[in-house]
């Protein structure tokens, strides 16, 4: 072979090394990263499999407790037998979601036009019942559908989770451990009393079940046999359905003849700290009034502002607050009330809501209790949420600033505390 052949062998045997070595070492590595992966699955199943094992022998531990408490075995069998654990309910227990949504979008899915429709074809078709059970229980008929059309949208979706399923992983796993066990044994009860079958007892992902999403000790304290055929069934049976639903208003304080509250316009000096009820006769005495006709006769009420100064005013008597022991949130109740109003023709919301307001992220509102700390306006723990504490601190800083003090936070807020 030639000097000139060899060189150019050797040249070639140059550059081939490094590329040899760029390959293997690719190869390795994507050998590595397959191990790793493969590990890690590995590693997957294996904490999946020991918390499985971890389960069912709680599951049993649960079994036993229960059958002490007197559940029947003949209902723990039908109940736990082939029982799953739901790594779904898990998932959704510790979902948080990013925003705080305003209340007014709440309200437009809430009390949509279609939603308005609907209740009012539900109304009409069992119109006989529901003014049954308003005549049995005080509780006006359209309360009674609006809440099963805020439930569960008029029946159309009250969740396909089994409810000991949910209840047996949220016990076992979930956030609320010792809430989720007596609900669950609650569950059992229900079953046990023949109330319903195991494989139809379905809800939400949470333990709410049937038309209009009661947990099972609500359903224990508050569910009603509205057809009279020995059971009550708040899955099958509308006329159960809307006594239990009227039933559990009557029994929260609803006052026969009393509307929910009303729409009503603020003056300029309003004290937004106001905490207390008060008569309607002394609010008016402030100065407030009711958007349309007369302010309703309360002997005790509160004046509300959702969305601050700036959004809609609401006089609220002890059938609003009836409401929130249903779902203690003034959005729920809000639209609980609204939405019966719309189905007997009522008039809605006249004011406007600050849809211009961007809506904080919970980080903002940690942010926000953090500024509002370092600034002397002590609220306590940045916990991401709007209670008294930072509601109280944010009115004393807008009362320095000049602003209204309505307590309610917005971006401007936020970017002003910085």
């Amino acid at each position: 072979m030639s000097l000139k052949h060899k060189g150019s062998l050797s040249a070639c045997r140059g550059a081939f090394l490094p590329l040899l070595l760029v390959v293997t070492t690719a190869a390795f590595s994507s050998q590595t990263q397959a191990s790793q992966q493969l590990m890690t699955e590995v590693d997957a199943r294996a904490a999946e499999e020991v918390r499985y094992a971890n389960f069912h022998q709680w599951l049993s531990e649960f079994r036993r407790y229960a059958a002490n408490q007197g559940v029947s075995e003949a209902t723990l069998a039908s109940a736990f037998d082939g029982l799953r654990y739901l790594e779904r309910v898990i998932e959704l227990d510790r979902y948080q979601p990013e925003f705080v949504r305003p209340i007014w979008q709440y309200l437009d899915t809430a009390v949509s036009s279609t939603r308005i429709n609907n209740g009012r074809e539900k109304f009409a078709a069992h119109r006989d019942t529901a003014r049954q059970m308003e005549q049995r229980y005080g509780v006006p008929a359209e309360i009674i559908v609006a809440i099963w059309g805020i439930e569960s949208n008029y029946g159309s979706n009250f969740g396909d989770f089994s409810t000991l399923e949910s209840l047996a992983t949220l016990a076992y796993d979930g956030r609320r451990r010792d809430f989720a066990r007596n609900e669950l044994l609650a569950a059992l009860r229900i079953i046990d009393q023949g109330d319903i079958a195991a494989d139809r007892m379905k809800g939400s992902w949470a333990g709410a079940m049937g038309h209009t999403q009661f947990i099972p000790s609500s359903f224990e304290a508050y569910a009603v046999d509205g057809d009279n055929d020995g059971r009550r069934d708040i899955w099958g049976s509308i006329p159960d359905v809307m006594a239990s639903t009227a039933n559990y208003l009557a029994r929260a304080g609803w006052q026969t003849g009393q509307p929910w509250g009303a729409e009503v316009a603020l003056p300029d000096d309003f004290n937004y700290a106001q905490t207390g009820h008060k008569s309607s006769a002394e609010w008016a005495a402030q100065g407030v009034r009711a958007v349309s006709g007369e302010l309703p006769s309360f002997e005790n009420a509160a004046v509300i502002v959702p969305a601050g100064a700036n959004g809609p005013a609401f006089i609220v008597g002890p059938n609003f607050r009836a409401i929130l022991r249903y779902n203690n949130a003034t959005s729920y109740a809000l639209a609980v009330a609204t939405l019966a109003d719309a189905i007997a023709g009522r008039d809605g919301i006249t004011q406007s809501w600050p849809r211009d307001e961007a809506p904080l992220t919970r980080d903002d509102v940690r942010t926000l209790q953090q500024r509002l700390n370092n600034a002397g306006y002590s609220v306590g723990t940045a916990d991401g949420i709007m209670g008294p504490n930072t509601q109280a601190g944010l009115r004393a800083f807008q009362r320095d600033q000049g602003l209204v003090p309505d307590g309610f936070a917005t971006q401007s807020l936020l970017e002003r505390l910085r």
